[in-house]
């Protein structure tokens, strides 16, 4: 079920009315079978695996608690060990398979290993690393361990993040399905109003930007580096009002019923850094690595061999996540490297005394560069395999006056794509709708995001970008 289809708005308005209709202790059973419901919407059987690994960790939650030293321990590798395996073998063991066995049998039609005929459940990684953060914090002591197994599969399948985030913390979410909500007119204001601009995001932004970008990443060879570096320009844009329309849905659904949830954007392309971006971008996730991979690697303590080892497999680790491709790899090892780059650099300036140039345009300089430096690495995200992302790097770099732009959008079309990204930017910066006071001002400027929905939305249902992560 998809957030941009008329089935999820007709889900939505039904759950939440009946949600304040009902009593408090029927509360978090409708939550629970509306979650277990919007799941299966998409691949029933997929209901199962998810079953398994919440119970796996609702019973390692409990026993953890009650242990002590080394049982203790155990019970947290269990947890994880059928975690990662899940995810292991979903996404990642027909990766590994067939690298394994064009290695060994590189012109055998004989598998060494079999390969696995099977689809990747929906936000398969998003769940995981969520029930994951469950038992890591009880392993902590900073979390007491649910009694209650439906509160828990509560806690893992809530249907607004369960998809695509944001990757909640116990500690956030799990009281909260305790706490008595009554309606309340601001939250739903300003749930409604995230909804409305993610909305605007996806079918009006994202949606249009993506059938320039197809058009030039299907098919890299045909295409001029004009071509590719304007695609590449709206792949960035695409794939933020994408995922960041999507978080906007869920946020503001679950605003609306009481729920808060975690920020997981924050203006990422005004970042004067790439350090600054990744505090900016998908903050859940970020926030996810660093607490539980970084941090206790030893962070940025100890000398800078150190510190851009951690970060070096801190982002190939990120890249693994988003995917069993060397695309990922390679875009999580090129952040990794511009990060270490960035870290010696402070380090040597440090050490030199040498003070930072400002000037009124520093700002805006480090804004600009920060993000051609992203955009250009999301063509290793975009890009079927290294050699599309390697062709693409070599048109652009050999981009000349006489290239034609051929993406199969009309003149005007392209205008209104570039004219759309304006509009965004300044919304993001100046955030005009959250300034808005009087009650007939909010009405009329949410009507007319509607109306531009309606009028210049592209409604081809086409699936949220992360939901194959």
């Amino acid at each position: 079920m998809l957030f941009n289809s008329l089935q999820f708005l007709v889900f939505f308005v039904f759950v939440s009315c009946s949600y304040f209709v009902l009593a408090q202790r029927f509360r978090w059973m409708l939550l629970l079978a509306a979650s277990c419901f919007f799941y299966m919407s998409f691949i029933p059987e997929y209901i199962f695996i998810l079953g398994f690994t919440i119970l796996i960790d609702y019973f390692a939650g409990i026993l953890i608690e009650q242990s002590e030293g080394r049982r203790r321990k155990n019970f947290l590798i269990l947890s994880l060990v059928a975690n990662i395996g899940v995810l292991a073998v979903f996404k990642y063991y027909n990766f590994f398979t067939e690298q394994i066995n064009s290695g060994l049998r590189p012109e055998s039609p004989d598998a060494l290993l079999p390969v696995l005929d099977i689809l990747l459940p929906i936000g398969l990684s998003f769940h995981t690393f969520q029930a994951m953060s469950y038992t890591i914090e009880v392993y902590r002591g900073r979390q007491k361990a649910e009694r209650n197994f439906g509160i828990y599969a509560l806690y893992v399948m809530f249907y607004p993040q369960l998809v695509a985030g944001p990757i909640e913390r116990p500690q956030n979410l799990l009281h909260q399905f305790y706490e008595r909500k009554y309606f309340d007119f601001d939250n739903f204001k300003s749930g409604i109003s995230l909804m409305i601009f993610g909305f605007f995001k996806k079918v009006v932004i994202a949606d249009r930007l993506s059938m320039a970008v197809d058009v030039a990443f299907g098919n890299p060879e045909e295409q001029s580096g004009l071509s590719l570096l304007i695609a590449t320009f709206f792949y960035a844009f695409q794939i933020y009002c994408d995922f960041s329309g999507y978080a906007d849905i869920a946020i503001g659904a679950a605003r609306i019923m009481g729920f808060q949830l975690m920020e997981n954007f924050r203006n990422p392309y005004f970042a004067v850094s790439l350090a600054d971006f990744w505090r900016r971008w998908h903050i859940s996730l970020s926030s996810w690595f660093k607490d539980y991979l970084y941090l206790p690697l030893g962070g940025n303590q100890g000398s800078g061999v150190r510190h851009c080892r951690n970060l070096l497999l801190v982002f190939l680790l990120s890249g693994l996540w988003h995917g069993a491709n060397y695309t990922f790899l390679a875009w999580g090892f090129l952040h990794g490297v511009l990060l270490c780059i960035a870290v010696m650099k402070n380090k040597w300036i440090g050490q030199a005394g040498i003070r930072p140039w400002n000037s009124p345009f520093t700002k805006p300089l480090n804004m600009v560069f920060t993000f051609a430096l992203v955009c250009l690495s999301w063509v290793l995200f975009r890009a079927e395999n290294i050699h599309d992302a390697l062709l693409i790097y070599t048109r652009i770099l050999s981009l000349t006056d006489h290239d034609t732009i051929n993406l199969g959008l009309h003149r005007t079309e392209m205008i209104l794509c570039f004219f759309l990204i304006v509009i965004l930017c300044f919304m993001e910066y100046f955030k005009p709708l959250q300034t808005i006071k009087t009650p007939l001002t909010f009405y009329l400027s949410h009507l007319c995001i509607l109306l531009i929905c309606y009028f210049f939305g592209v409604f081809n249902l086409k699936q949220f970008i992360y939901f194959q992560f």
